[in-house]
């Protein structure tokens, strides 16, 4: 005997925790390749490094946020017979592609800075710092409008962590060009460009630690199993809880599974469904988790099972 239960949390019903956010996502992304633009012109005119890293950041930002945004559509797909959880571990991808692509331009940043550190040019520190000022605007206007997301997506997490290293780098590129205006040390600009590789990597690794949690099947952020596990076996007719699995699809999307023994007794009187809702109930009210697939089993068949998980 068994019973599933299931939905999609935290988003529409067509689609996961990031398609809810995918017009601010557009939004943030339009404003991303703006600043690109401007830095990229910038770094030009100004012949700063420290701009030019800070453009090419903000270009693996707006590839990011348009794989995020392409990810969120595709998984927002229905499920069928050969897919039955639908595309929504795209999304998942897409957080993976972002945290490489962050990594590796991070590594490639912080060579280029320590190249011009020995072999320093001209640099107009004017025209630097106007404009990291306005990539500096772009980016916190981008920043608030993803914050809430990125508590509720991984996939709106990564662009927002993106977004927000591209912030951190033009404030460094700022305070490059202050120093390099008020005392003429133009090495500023070098040191700003390796300041900001050296602050993308940690983000980048953290993104790529969560996305390895969610493609490795680890339990669930927040979800205590043996605590699970008491609450179910205080429910009424419940005797024992065991192969009890917790894993996360999707970013919102957490489901569990496990074999129920109960009393033949409680079953009786009761019935399967009645012990089915409790246990739906318990973990949707308790721990938010509203996928659950349960085997309601008698005392005993554990020994007729091939396999077992604790």
């Amino acid at each position: 005997m068994g019973g599933g239960h299931g939905h999609t949390h935290g988003a529409p019903a067509s689609g996961t925790a990031a398609y809810a956010y995918r017009k601010r996502m557009a939004l943030v992304l339009g404003i991303i390749a703006s600043i690109m633009l401007a830095q990229a012109v910038g770094a030009w005119l100004s012949g700063s490094m420290a701009l030019l890293a800070d453009a090419a950041h903000s270009l693996t930002d707006a590839t990011g946020v348009a794989v995020a945004l392409l990810a969120t559509f595709i998984a927002a797909r229905p499920a069928n017979t050969k897919r039955t959880f639908g595309l929504q571990r795209v999304e998942i991808l897409g957080a993976m592609t972002n945290a490489l692509v962050v990594g590796i331009v991070a590594v490639l940043v912080v060579i280029g800075g320590f190249q011009r550190l020995f072999e320093p040019g001209e640099i107009h520190g004017g025209l630097m710092l106007g404009t990291a000022v306005v990539g500096l605007t772009g980016n916190a206007v981008s920043l608030a409008v993803l914050r809430r997301g990125q508590k509720e997506s991984l996939n709106v997490r990564g662009a927002y962590l993106e977004v927000l290293g591209d912030m951190l780098g033009s404030l460094a590129v700022v305070v490059a060009a202050l120093v390099i205006l008020a005392t003429g040390f133009v090495r500023a600009d070098a040191i700003a460009s390796i300041a900001i590789g050296v602050m993308i990597l940690p983000r980048a690794w953290m993104l790529l630690r969560d996305v390895l949690n969610v493609l490795l099947e680890a339990t669930p952020k927040g979800v205590d199993l043996e605590e699970v596990r008491q609450h179910m076996v205080e429910l009424p007719g419940v005797v024992e809880v065991h192969d009890l699995h917790a894993w996360t699809i999707t970013s919102g999307v957490p489901v569990l599974s496990a074999h129920i023994v109960v009393d033949e007794v409680r079953l009786a009187e009761c019935g399967n469904e009645s012990i089915l809702d409790g246990l739906h109930e318990c973990l949707a009210g308790h721990f938010d988790i509203e996928h659950s697939t349960f085997q309601v089993e008698p005392r005993g068949h554990v020994h007729h099972e091939f396999a077992r998980h604790d």
